[in-house]
């Protein structure tokens, strides 16, 4: 039966740079954990900050939370991950403020297989004043399906 890390206590590998520093941990199976965090901060948030891999004090994957944020989850400015939360934000489901890209996206402007933008959606499914895709919902659209009004000519 494999040992369980959590309960144990964690120590880290350290490393401070230049630009930030590193912690990392190895599990016994090969896994990694690493993060890292920018040494310049901007009204106390990290100007960078990375995440990988599996949190051994918590066994989840840790948010990545700063200016530019990346991570499986991140939230930032910048924000690049799997779930992705910020003013412009990439990410497989991702949430912008002013622009999203992703396949399932939220934002003023929207970029993706799904893209639900207020202003612009642009994407297979694609919905905003102006939309362009395969399937639009929009005011002003085009596309091969474009609702309420058809595509503009």
């Amino acid at each position: 039966m494999p040992r369980n890390v959590l309960f144990e206590p964690v120590e880290y590998k350290s490393e401070a740079t230049l630009a930030g520093s590193w912690k990392r941990f190895g599990y016994p199976d090969g896994r990694r954990f690493e993060e890292f965090q920018s040494h310049t901060r901007l009204l106390g948030a990290p100007l960078l900050h990375y995440t990988r891999g599996i949190c051994p004090e918590t066994g989840r994957s840790k948010p990545a939370r700063g200016w530019i944020a990346i991570g499986r989850v991140a939230v930032g400015m910048i924000a690049i991950g799997q779930f992705a939360v910020g003013l412009m934000a990439i990410g497989q489901l991702s949430v912008g403020l002013i622009i999203g890209l992703g396949q399932l996206t939220f934002g003023l402007t929207a970029i993706g297989q799904f893209a639900v933008g207020l202003a612009f959606g642009a994407g297979q499914f694609s919905t905003g004043l102006f939309a362009i895709g395969q399937f639009s919902l929009s005011a002003f659209g085009a596309g091969q399906f474009v609702w309420p009004n058809g595509p503009i000519r």
